[in-house]
C-alpha cells in the first residue's frame, strides 16, 4: 500500500542490501537465486580490505571554538574512537535533541572513521543519501566504493548517521509485520479513485502516528537543517576548523544546507548528484519520474542491442510491454512463496533499483524475464533490496521510517484532491509508463503528525570558498539540471558534468571526473571551467 517517494541513495550498491534466495524448483529457483545474488551485488560492490592488526583507541581533540554558552557542553565533547573492524574505528557524540532550545534533551550521533593512510589533511564526512542512509555503514562496508585511494591517504574518512537514522537516536513506526502490510498490502480499488486515495492517505496517517508514538519529541527534530548544525558540531568534536565534506545525491542537499548556515565554515565540499533546494515535492516527483523513464529506455536501448534480452520490439514497444505488465500485476498481482504479493507498485520498486546503476542492468533483465512468467519471488527480490528487508522477514534498518519522516519536515504537503489529481495528471503525461506509479505523493505526508520546516528556496551560501557540484547527464534518481541549478544558486559554485547515465559519478564513472574531485578535495584546486567529463 506504499508508493515509494523515490529515495536518492548514492546508488543501489551501496545500500547494504541482501534478497531471499533459495532453490524452489528447476527454473524458477534457479532465477530467484541468481537474482538474490544479483542484489547482494547491487549492494556491495566492494569492502573494507582486511587487516590484521586493528586500530588503537584513540582520542579527538575539539577544535575549543567559542560558541553560545548552552552550546559549550556539546562542542567540548571529547570523542573516544573504539575499534569496530578491520582497520576502522567508531565512537558516539552527543548533540542537542533540539538545537532551538538545546536545554531540553539530548540525543547519540554514531560515527565510523578510517584513518588517514598518509599524510594527514583532516576529516572528510560522508553522507551517502536518502534521507535515510547510513553513512557509519556505507565507511565501514564499502569504503572503497565511497572514495578513491588518493582520499584514504590524505583524509580521515568518516561517516556518520544523521539524526533520526539508524546507529544514531534513531526514528522508529512499526514492527517487521507492520511494515510488511505497509509496503506490501495490496488495495483492490482502482489506483487514483477516491477509495484508494482515503485507503492510502489512511495507511500513512496511522503510520505516521505510530512513528510519533513510538520516537516521541525527535520526530519533530529530524529535518535537514538540524541535521545540518549537527553537522558543523561533528566538524568542531574532530577538530576541524573547517568542514570538509562529500555528500551523495540527498547529501548535497544536506551539505548545500550546512553551507548556507556557516558559509564562513566551509572548507572543500563536493556535491554529487545534487538536489534542487528550490523544488517542491511534485517537483520532485515529476522530475524523477521522467528521469526513471529515462533509464528504462537508456536499459532498453541496450538490452535490445544484446543477445539475452527479455524484450524482442522496438524501444517503444519495449516501453509499452512495461507498462502493459506494470498495469496488469496492478489489476491481478502475482503471489510470491511466501504469500506476500506483487502490485503495480513493488514491480515499479523492483525495476527502479537496478535503474539507478547501468552496471546492473543485467540483473534487471533477469527480473523481467521471470516476472513475465508470473514469478512474484523474482520482484519481491529487489524489493526486499530497496526497502531493506532480509530473508528473515526483519528489516536491516529504519531507512524507511527515516526517509518518510525527514521529507515530510522538508517538503511540505498539500491536501487539495483537486490539486493531486491534476498533478497526477501531469507526471502521467511527462511520463506515461512509471508517472501512475510517481503520483500523490503529497498523501505520504498531508496528515503527518509534525510540521513541515521549511520552504523550498535557493541557497546561496555567499561568502563560502569554492564548492564542487557533480551532475550526471543520464541521472534518473537526481536529474542533471538540479545539479545545473544548484551550482549557479550557490555563489560560489562550481560545476563538473559527468555525460553518461547512472546516479552519481565519483569513484565510478571515469577517471576525468575522480581526478576533478580528488584534485579539489586534496590540493583545492578548482577547475577554470566544467570540464564535461
Amino acid at each position: 500500500m506504499s508508493a515509494p517517494h523515490t529515495r536518492t541513495p548514492a546508488t543501489t550498491e551501496v545500500r547494504g542490501r541482501r534478497g531471499p534466495g533459495g532453490a524452489r524448483g528447476s527454473r524458477r529457483g534457479i532465477v530467484v537465486a541468481a537474482l538474490a545474488g544479483a542484489a547482494t551485488t547491487l549492494v556491495a560492490l566492494t569492502g573494507c580490505v582486511p587487516s590484521l592488526l586493528a586500530p588503537e583507541k584513540s582520542v579527538s581533540t575539539p577544535t575549543g571554538e567559542e560558541v553560545a554558552p548552552e552550546l559549550e557542553p556539546f562542542y567540548s565533547q571529547v570523542l573516544e574512537w573504539s575499534s569496530c573492524g578491520d582497520e576502522m574505528t567508531c565512537t558516539t557524540a552527543k548533540a542537542p535533541l533540539d538545537w532551538n532550545d538545546p536545554g531540553t534533551g539530548e540525543i547519540e550521533l554514531a560515527l565510523s572513521r578510517h584513518s588517514a593512510t598518509g599524510d594527514k589533511i583532516g576529516s572528510l564526512l560522508l553522507n551517502p543519501g536518502g534521507p535515510g542512509g547510513s553513512g557509519y555503514d556505507f565507511v565501514i562496508d564499502s569504503l572503497d566504493f565511497a572514495v578513491g585511494e588518493p582520499l584514504k591517504q590524505r583524509f580521515d574518512v568518516v561517516g556518520f548517521d544523521p539524526r533520526g537514522v539508524n546507529q544514531s537516536t534513531a526514528v522508529a513506526c512499526y514492527d517487521a509485520a507492520g511494515m510488511d502490510e505497509f509496503i506490501y498490502g495490496v488495495d483492490p480499488n482502482e489506483r487514483g479513485s477516491d477509495e484508494w486515495i482515503e485507503n492510502r492517505a489512511a495507511a500513512n496517517a496511522a503510520f505516521g502516528e505510530a512513528c510519533l508514538e513510538e520516537t516521541g519529541d525527535l520526530l519533530a527534530e529530524v529535518d535537514t537543517e538540524s541535521a545540518a548544525r549537527d553537522l558543523d558540531l561533528l566538524r568542531a568534536v574532530l577538530g576541524d576548523d573547517e568542514l570538509n565534506y562529500l555528500g551523495y545525491s540527498y547529501g548535497t542537499f544536506l551539505g548545500a544546507t550546512y553551507a548556507d548556515l556557516f558559509p564562513e565554515k566551509v572548507g572543500r565540499l563536493v556535491l554529487d548528484g545534487a538536489l534542487d533546494p528550490m523544488a517542491t515535492s511534485f517537483d520532485v516527483n515529476r522530475a524523477q519520474a521522467v528521469g526513471f523513464e529515462g533509464a528504462l529506455v537508456a536499459y532498453l536501448e541496450d538490452c535490445l542491442s544484446g543477445s539475452e534480452c527479455p524484450f524482442t520490439g522496438t524501444v517503444d514497444e519495449s516501453v509499452d510491454e512495461v507498462g502493459r505488465l506494470l498495469a496488469s500485476v496492478d489489476a491481478s498481482p502475482l503471489r510470491g512463496s511466501d504469500g506476500r504479493r506483487v502490485d503495480g507498485d513493488t514491480l515499479f520498486t523492483a525495476i527502479i533499483y537496478p535503474l539507478y546503476s547501468p552496471e546492473s542492468w543485467p540483473y534487471l533483465s533477469e527480473m523481467f524475464s521471470a516476472t513475465m512468467f508470473g514469478d512474484g519471488d523474482a520482484a519481491l527480490v529487489f524489493a526486499d533490496g530497496y526497502y531493506g528487508r532480509t530473508a528473515d522477514g526483519t528489516y536491516e534498518d529504519n531507512s524507511t521510517e527515516a526517509f518518510r519522516s525527514i521529507n515530510c519536515l522538508d517538503y511540505p504537503a498539500q491536501s487539495d484532491l483537486e490539486v493531486m489529481r491534476e498533478q497526477a495528471a501531469e507526471i502521467t503525461a511527462a511520463a506515461p509508463t512509471f508517472g501512475p506509479y510517481m503520483s500523490y505523493d503529497d498523501l505520504t505526508c498531508s496528515r503527518w503528525p509534525e510540521a513541515a520546516t521549511r520552504e523550498p528556496a535557493a541557497m546561496h551560501a555567499e561568502g563560502a570558498a569554492p564548492i564542487m557540484v557533480v551532475g550526471t547527464t543520464g541521472d534518473p534518481a537526481t536529474p542533471y539540471e538540479w545539479s545545473v541549478a544548484l551550482a549557479d544558486q550557490l555563489e560560489s559554485g562550481v560545476l563538473v558534468t559527468y555525460e553518461g547515465e547512472g546516479h552519481t559519478a565519483y569513484n565510478k564513472s571515469n577517471g576525468c571526473v575522480s581526478d576533478a574531485v580528488e584534485s579539489y578535495l586534496i590540493d583545492g584546486t578548482v577547475p577554470s571551467a566544467d570540464p564535461k567529463c
